[in-house]
């Protein structure tokens, strides 16, 4: 005879983000009917403390043996509840979490008659995979006290100067063959006038004393085996033998490229439209008084977003629809910079500034109040007639409606246009071939959450940071190094790691290996074995994400996903479909 199990249903009101538009009260004494149901009642948020400690006494008081907790989603809280359910004596997979939020009230705002009608329903489902659980172990794997940073940027040498503190050896891969990446041609950084250079050969120094760092340059990041924990990278580098390594994670810190405007984009292509950074080079180079061609310069226009917050034309097939973020504080920091040169070199130069829409976020606000207390003029444009560039009588013209004065068309005689251009994903085909991290809708590599695991990957042992995961300016970037330094060391320093057990199992009476699951598999989690008198799939736990890709394509159904197995999607699915007794 089955053992009859002893489940506890609570249902959450999120605050009125469910309650306002499902009725969790009808929800919650719906579930009372269904079998192995021990209790089912409501709490106001089920994530606070106070309701947390109440769900462990009533575990441990009713001796219940599963848990479903119908709330936001799992993404939010999965971890949570599994942590609370371990409190209470519970095993943490066997409790289910049910989507009520996303998939049900914010869904559904507007019929909470028929929102809470399927919000039973999911619950339901919940509560006949909870049925089916049993409990199950962490998969334990040794970790090993050695980390490869890839990109030697600030970012990543400053991860590697922090991790080497930590007592972890560090191996870091720099494709060009000079480290310091952008930084090193940036010159003075706003907001704290750092000189760039000087920033990067600190960090460079401090490497080069550490004697658990190694840096390999003009070098690159060429294939990588095993898994979290426990991975073997080869390195190769330019004119020598690959190198093998041996690391416990990976730090991926490889920033952007500069965008690159097209001919003809905001006058690019005619002479005396620069980008910015060809333009700090200017300054940074000048002794005295500022030319162009032999030409003195005495207007200098700036114009912003270039290449960033992009619109979809015929010129501009895919573009880049985000905000760089660093391009308004630098351009405004540069005004100050060329009101500093003004002053040195006694010449007078009047500086005009088109923006669309100034980012000088938190305290880089400081930055462009004194730009404009500097002297510098702001002009903004809407994105619907962006300024034009055109060759004027000698000089250069720039043609834009002034949003701030009415519409008035300007023509404004410059000398110089500098292209505040923005940050672009850096390509490098072979790298991401490799790591196979995932990429944002924008491009750049994508972290699992935004707030919630802000470096990690989806690849176990795989980390982000800087520039390489979306435009940052470098305060920014060295937080988020530090970020996955915390989490790189967090991971290593215990020396083993704990991995999902929710992952592929092979029925091996049923399997006959023909290949397809490991056609499949985007991970190379399954390698065959021989078992008695013929060969068949085994699953490399360490490896296996419990995606799935593996199960529909087994010609014998020999393959189902622990936590996904087949008996219990069907029985979610046949409890969803439940009629509702009246009454």
């Amino acid at each position: 005879m089955a053992h009859k199990r002893r489940i506890g249903v609570y249902v959450c009101h999120c605050g009125g983000n469910i309650s306002d538009h499902v009725n969790v009260k009808e929800v919650a004494d719906a579930l009372l009917c269904e079998p192995g149901v021990e209790v089912s009642r409501t709490h106001m948020f089920t994530c606070s403390d106070a309701s947390q400690q109440e769900m462990i006494d009533e575990i441990k008081e009713k001796n219940l043996d599963g848990l479903v907790i119908a709330s936001c989603s799992p993404k939010l809280h999965m971890f949570t509840f599994r942590a609370m359910a371990e409190r209470a004596g519970l095993n943490p997979y066997q409790y289910v979490h049910v989507n009520l939020r996303e998939q049900c009230s914010w869904a559904h705002t507007g019929d909470k008659v028929s929102a809470t009608e399927k919000g039973i329903n999911l619950a339901r489902a919940g509560v006949a995979k909870c049925a089916l659980t049993h409990p199950l172990t962490a998969i334990r794997i040794e970790t090993q006290p050695r980390v490869l940073v890839v990109g030697a940027g600030v970012a990543g040498m400053r991860a590697a100067i922090s991790l080497a503190g930590m007592g972890l050896s560090v191996f870091i891969v720099e494709r060009d063959k000079e480290p310091g990446g952008w930084a090193s041609q940036a010159g003075r950084m706003g907001p704290d006038d750092q000189y760039g250079p000087d920033v990067v050969a600190n960090l460079l120094e401090q490497i080069r004393k550490h004697e658990n760092i190694i840096l390999y340059t003009d070098a690159e990041l060429t294939a990588k085996s095993g898994h979290i924990g426990d991975f073997t990278a080869t390195v190769r580098l330019r004119g020598e033998e690959d190198v093998s390594l041996n690391v416990g994670a990976i730090v991926v810190t490889t920033g952007f490229t500069p965008y690159e405007p097209h001919d003809g984009e905001y006058g690019w292509g005619k002479p005396g439209v620069v980008t910015l950074k060809d333009f700090r080079q200017m300054l940074d180079a000048g002794a005295g008084p500022l030319t162009y061609n032999g030409i003195p310069v005495r207007d200098v226009g700036f114009i912003y977003c270039v290449g960033s917050r992009q619109t979809q034309s015929d010129t501009c097939p895919e573009p880049n629809t985000y905000c760089s973020r660093f391009c308004c504080m630098a351009t405004t920091f540069s005004a100050s910079l060329l009101h500093e040169y003004e002053k040195k070199s006694g010449q007078t130069i009047n500086q005009y500034h088109l923006y669309r829409d100034v980012r000088t976020y938190g305290h880089l606000e400081t930055v462009y109040t004194k730009a404009r207390a500097d002297g510098a003029l702001f002009l903004r444009w809407d994105p619907k007639e962006p300024p034009r560039v055109e060759q004027g009588n000698g000089r250069l013209a720039i043609k834009v409606k002034d949003t701030l004065s009415g519409d008035e068309e300007l023509e404004i005689g410059v000398d110089l246009v500098v292209l505040a251009t923005g940050m672009t994903p850096r390509k490098n085909d072979t790298l991401n071939n490799v790591l196979k991290i995932p990429e944002s809708k924008d491009g750049f590599y994508k972290e699992i959450h935004l707030k919630l695991r802000p470096v990690e990957t989806a690849i176990d042992g795989v980390f982000i940071a800087g520039a390489a995961q979306g435009p940052k300016n470098l305060a920014e970037s060295v937080a988020s190094s530090l970020a996955a330094v915390g989490k790189t060391g967090g991971l290593l320093r215990k020396g083993y790691v704990n991995l999902e057990p929710l992952i592929a199992k092979v029925d091996t009476d049923k399997c006959i290996w023909c290949d397809e699951c490991l056609k499949a598999c985007p991970y190379g989690a399954i390698e065959r074995v021989r078992c008695g008198d013929k060969e068949v799939a085994m699953v490399i736990e360490s490896s296996c994400k419990g995606e799935g890709a593996c199960v529909p394509v087994c010609p014998h159904d020999a393959i189902d996903i622990e936590g996904f197995r087949d008996d219990q999607i069907m029985a979610m699915i046949d409890a969803s479909l439940k009629e509702q007794v009246a009454a």
